[in-house]
């Protein structure tokens, strides 16, 4: 069984490889296509590295909706090929890629008018489920079906009775995005890739023309540090930056083939008792739809689809964005939510291939691959449910440039780490509540994130019982859950472990503050930190929080985006 250690030895070995000999592929940028490409590389035989400037999904691909869909309104837009490619990816992704990340979810979608709608939308969900099965990949889903509104009340006691007429429920499935990212990491890790977060590039290595490499600098480096700033030498550089596709593009001061756009969607989080229903809901808007998704014991409600141009590291969520999703949401439920109602607010940016279509919500999500140097591919656009795809036709690009004979791509047989062995774990999950002392809800909580790897956790708490313990104001997760985000998976601060390791800043009214202490304090002695540097982290996040509130009580884009700003960013010991 397949694992890869991410502590700070480990970060500190690959930055050293990574200097020191010519790589064939480097990639830049780790959020799901920049993991993604890294591990197809790495599974063709390809010595590969991998630099993020800031964490593992920092950007879009740990704001997003969560789901791993086919999109049915790709179906209204008669982009037949694209919600075929993505059903065949959620079905490997269910069954044989990441079963232990990926789960089944179920959406009801409320009929308002009668006759036409049901035989129009009914069409389409048949069309999603038969192209489904087409794709050879959809078993493990339950089929649509169609309820009346007496039925559908029964499945969705939340709904107001004057809502709906009658209702379809289908199935589409989700994951924890940026947990996904950070198991996609380690699996390119295990095969072989050297990654390294906090990894900024600065510049770009040219031979004439020719794209040779990268300049990078290590934000954890101490200012004037021997070895803060580096140079990787590669032979094919993949640009897989999303939104900050264009700014990178510029290092090189050669005008993109394409350009990438910015679109911001929002998501509220609400308690699982605000909203009495046992599937999750799927609404049309003037816009697009409305999701309301089960995650765990709370719900999320999104997306906003709205252009965005100010700062892409932390987009802001505006009041006027939250407003438009509580009216949206509250104009079917029969006991409205308000303001006082949510706990987290994330918003994300969507990057979007410009130049179809003036509405950010018509923007193409097919993706682009492009090769406007020698040496240099970029990749943009897409979906996240795709992002395998999208990961092959990088590589395949690249490997044009490498000018030997490459193996095809084979991720579609590679599952990731903590996949295998996964469902055997899951069968005796009663076993091992019983020999940790855990309940079994814990048991299957900690295998839903780890799988197979749930044992490099446990080991924490064999070890140190205390370990075993919730965090205290997010019994959710244990103690050892933060240490081994720091050991195991690259965290390496903070915010890191808050936010992305654990989803604690949007599952908790506090956001993560009243644990944010008790968090540092524990992965301190895996990260080297002193007194001086747990209190400079602890601060840090609080002022991140009280950023991201104010920015919350700000009208519009532009006043939120300047409150937002006003935390600064982290510094290393």
């Amino acid at each position: 069984m397949r694992t890869a250690t991410l502590g700070p030895a480990e970060r500190g070995q690959a930055l050293a490889r990574l200097a020191e000999r010519e790589l064939d592929i480097l990639v830049v940028g780790a959020g799901v296509v920049g993991a993604g490409t890294a591990l197809d590389a790495a599974t063709r035989g390809l010595t590969t590295g991998l630099v993020e400037a800031r964490d593992w999904a920092a950007g879009t691909s740990s704001r997003s909706s969560k789901l791993i869909h086919g999109g049915l309104r790709y179906l209204e837009m008669l982009d037949f090929a694209l919600v075929r490619e993505a059903l065949k990816e959620r079905g490997l992704l269910l069954q044989r890629l990441a079963p232990h990340l990926v789960k089944p979810v179920p959406f009801l979608y409320p009929l308002q008018h009668r006759g036409w709608e049901r035989f129009y939308a009914g069409s389409g969900v048949a069309l999603y489920d038969a192209m489904s099965l087409s794709s050879g990949h959809g078993r493990g889903l339950p089929a649509h079906r169609h309820l009346t509104r007496r039925k559908a009340l029964r499945v969705a006691p939340c709904l107001r009775k004057d809502a709906l007429i009658g209702a379809l429920q289908y199935y589409d499935a989700q994951m924890d995005d940026a947990r996904y990212v950070a198991t996609l990491v380690r699996t390119a890790a295990a095969y072989g890739a050297d990654v390294a977060n906090r990894a900024r590039v600065v510049g770009f290595l040219r031979e004439g023309e020719r794209v040779v490499g990268a300049r990078v600098r290590d934000l954890e480096a101490a200012s004037g540090e021997r070895g803060a700033e580096f140079e990787i030498r590669a032979r094919q550089v993949v640009n897989a930056t999303g939104v900050w596709t264009d700014d990178t593009q510029q290092l090189i001061a050669e005008r993109g083939q394409f350009h990438v756009r910015a679109s911001k969607g929002i998501h509220l989080v609400v308690p699982k008792d605000r909203i009495h229903s046992t599937t999750g809901l799927i609404l049309r808007t003037e816009k697009s739809v409305l999701f309301v998704i089960p995650w765990g014991r709370h719900w999320i409600i999104g997306t906003t689809d709205t252009d965005w141009d100010l700062d892409k590291a932390h987009p802001a969520a505006s009041s006027a964005d939250i407003d438009y999703l509580l009216e949206h949401v509250n104009s079917v439920l029969a006991v409205p939510l308000t303001r006082d109602d949510v706990q987290g607010v994330y918003a994300g940016l969507r990057p979007l291939l410009a130049g179809e279509s003036d509405a950010t919500s018509k923007l193409s999500r097919e993706h682009t691959v492009a090769h406007p140097v020698p040496g240099l591919v970029v990749v943009a656009g897409g979906k996240y449910t795709t992002y395998r795809v999208m990961a092959k036709d990088a590589v395949d690009e690249a490997v044009h440039g490498l000018a030997q004979k490459v193996a095809d791509c084979v991720t579609e047989d590679v599952p990731l780490v903590g996949a295998e062995g996964y469902r055997a774990l899951w069968n005796g999950r009663a076993q091992i509540a019983q020999r940790t002392g855990l309940h079994v809800a814990r048991v299957e909580h900690l295998l839903n994130r780890y799988g197979s790897l749930v044992d490099e956790v446990l080991s924490y708490v064999t070890a140190d019982p205390a370990m075993g313990e919730p965090l205290s104001g997010a019994e959710d997760y244990l103690r050892a859950e933060a240490v081994y985000a720091a050991s195991h998976e690259g965290a390496r601060h903070l915010d890191d472990v808050l936010t992305r390791r654990t989803r604690i800043s949007i599952e908790t009214f506090d956001r993560g503050t009243r644990c944010a202490r008790e968090v540092a304090g524990l992965i301190a002695p895996v990260l080297g930190w002193d007194a001086a540097q747990v209190d400079k982290e602890v601060e840090h996040y609080e002022k991140r929080v009280a950023a991201e509130r104010e920015s919350q009580r700000q009208p519009d884009d532009l006043t939120a985006d300047a409150a937002r700003l006003g935390a600064p960013e982290i510094q290393p010991s």
